[in-house]
Parts: structure tokens; C-alpha cells; sequence
């Protein structure tokens, strides 16, 4: 039994005539025990699929079930069983950290010192500001105290919707190391980024986009079965470098990628990286550097898009 089940759920907003399709026809799955990334651009439908996960919100038509529960009929069961971190932060603005704490505790009839093991490592951060209003808290502390509100009465699946949106790298890289901590509690971890590069942090992603999902695998798979031959592109002159590698006939495709362009070539296209270096120069351009590269997921989620398009 899978600890979440999605099967063909769809949702629209809006009036008859004026509908916007959300989530379209979507399925997925996600083991027991899994950390597993919903990864996409604003938009693409993932709090729309949470809010229906977490019995918040009806869906058009499909079914999902939460550990066997059904959405529908089964959701004050389900409501006892999840803990969900909005993207926006929603805790009590004028409660202090303890205070919020042990509301959300009252909510589920448990207490702090109850479920204490399981938000120690999270809370001890959190300690030396436990009588500081919440609304006073740094990004990265409303984060880690809207975690423990979230995971206060243990839940057996934990939704978090963007959860390190607007935060600082070095708390993200925190908020990632506390949910590789929850995954060894066989907390069963649902997660919604736009960031790839979180991505990576996933047992399994699936890659959205205009409510559909585009591929369901691990991350390594996505990267590892990339059909093309990627070459970073760096010049003296990288405002003009994208533009003029539009134009090299033998591309596929390219995009600016950080302080390099990503220049996509055919798999079975045998390379000539001095023509390419020539084209360049031709086009006004010095200082080239051009090497090899290993896909990423974000080189993944392009192609899927432009595969989509075509």
C-alpha cells in the first residue's frame, strides 16, 4: 500500500465560461517512508494538489487516498494524520514561539512534551526565542517553528509546499539535513519546490507543468537519461554569447545557465568544437571556453518542455 495514491484527479477554477484547468488528469504514487519532490515553476499546480491531498479543497473528478484513506470520505481521518506547512507562513504573528507551539499541540489533544523527541532537533535552534513573537522571527526561524507546529501531534505524512521559498542557502541547507532526519522516523515526506536544485534531495521527483506531470523517476534517472550531448559555453562578451549560439546551425537548443549558455547538440552529432569556436570568434567574440557537461535536472525539465511544445 502505497502511503499516497493519485489517480486521474482533475481541478478547474473559476466560472463555466471562464475556467482555468489547475490540475489536469494527474497520477502518481509515493512509497512509505519517501521523500518525494513535486518539482515546478509557479503555477504548474502543486498547491493545488496538496490542498486536495490534505482535504482542503474538492477535486473535479479522479480520486487520491492518504495511507489508504479516501479524500473524500475518509478526510477527518486523514486530518488527524498529515502535518501541512503552507508556502506562505500562517502561524500566529503576535503568539510567541511557545506559544504557537503549544497551540497547534492543544488542536491535536497532545502536548509538546508528548511528541517532544521528534521536534527536539528543530526546537533546540528555537529555544533561545521561545517568548520572541513569531511575526518578530528571522525567515529561516519561522521556517523551523512552523516545521515543529506542522509535526507536533506526529504525523504519518508531512506536506510542505515550498517550504524554503524567500529563505536564506544556509537555511535551506539546514531545513533539507532536518528532513533527511524525519525520513529515518518513517515520516513519509511530500514536497513542493521550484528550486532544482532541490530536487536532488528527493528519493523521487515528479516534474510539473501546467498541471500535468511531465516525468515521474529519481533524480539521477531524470539526469542520467538525458538523449543529447550538452556543452557549457562561456566568452568575453556573454551578454552576446546566447544570442549568437541561437543561430549555430548544428544546435538542438540553448539557454543561459548560470555564468555559462547550455548549448544542446544531437546524440549522434559528431561534435566539431573548433567549428564552434570559430563561429564564435567570426561572431565578435574571444575569451571562449566550451567543455563537456553532465545533464542536470533543470537541463531535463527544458527538454521535457520543449518536447512538449513540439
Amino acid at each position: 500500500m502505497p502511503a499516497i495514491s493519485v489517480e486521474n484527479i482533475t481541478k478547474n477554477y473559476g466560472k463555466k465560461n471562464e475556467k482555468v484547468l489547475a490540475v489536469d488528469d494527474l497520477s502518481f504514487s509515493v512509497k512509505k517512508g519517501e521523500i518525494f519532490g513535486l518539482i515546478g515553476p509557479d503555477g504548474s499546480g502543486k498547491t493545488t494538489v496538496f490542498r486536495i491531498l490534505t482535504t482542503l479543497l474538492h477535486p473535479d473528478s479522479g480520486m487520491a487516498k492518504v495511507m489508504d484513506f479516501d479524500i473524500e470520505k475518509d478526510y477527518k481521518q486523514i486530518r488527524k494524520i498529515v502535518g501541512y506547512m503552507p508556502g506562505k507562513f500562517s502561524l500566529y504573528q503576535d503568539l510567541s514561539v511557545e506559544e504557537n507551539l503549544q497551540f497547534f499541540a492543544s488542536v491535536f489533544n497532545t502536548t509538546v512534551e508528548k511528541n517532544y523527541d521528534l521536534i527536539k532537533d528543530i526546537y533546540v535552534q528555537l529555544e533561545p526565542f521561545k517568548n520572541r513573537k513569531a511575526g518578530q522571527l528571522s525567515g529561516g526561524m519561522k521556517q523551523k517553528l512552523a516545521l515543529c507546529c506542522a509535526l507536533i501531534h506526529k504525523p504519518e505524512v508531512l506536506f510542505l509546499d515550498e517550504p524554503t521559498t524567500g529563505v536564506d542557502p544556509v537555511s535551506r541547507k539546514e531545513f533539507w539535513e532536518m528532513l533527511k532526519r524525519l525520513k529515518e522516523q518513517n515520516i513519509t515526506i511530500l514536497v513542493a519546490t521550484p528550486y532544482m536544485d532541490e530536487a536532488a534531495m528527493c528519493d523521487r521527483i515528479a516534474l510539473m507543468q501546467n498541471g500535468k506531470i511531465l516525468k515521474t523517476a529519481t533524480p539521477r534517472e531524470i539526469s542520467d537519461e538525458f538523449p543529447e550531448q550538452i556543452f557549457e559555453v562561456k566568452a568575453g562578451r556573454n551578454a552576446k554569447l546566447l544570442k549568437i549560439l541561437e543561430h549555430y546551425p548544428d544546435k538542438e537548443d540553448a539557454y543561459a545557465f548560470g555564468e555559462f549558455s547550455h548549448l544542446i547538440i544531437g546524440k549522434n552529432e559528431n561534435f566539431d568544437k573548433e567549428k564552434l569556436v570559430q563561429y564564435l570568434k567570426e561572431n565578435g567574440l574571444t575569451e571562449i571556453e566550451i567543455n563537456p557537461t553532465k545533464a542536470t535536472i533543470e537541463d531535463s525539465f527544458i527538454l521535457l518542455l520543449s518536447d512538449k511544445d513540439e
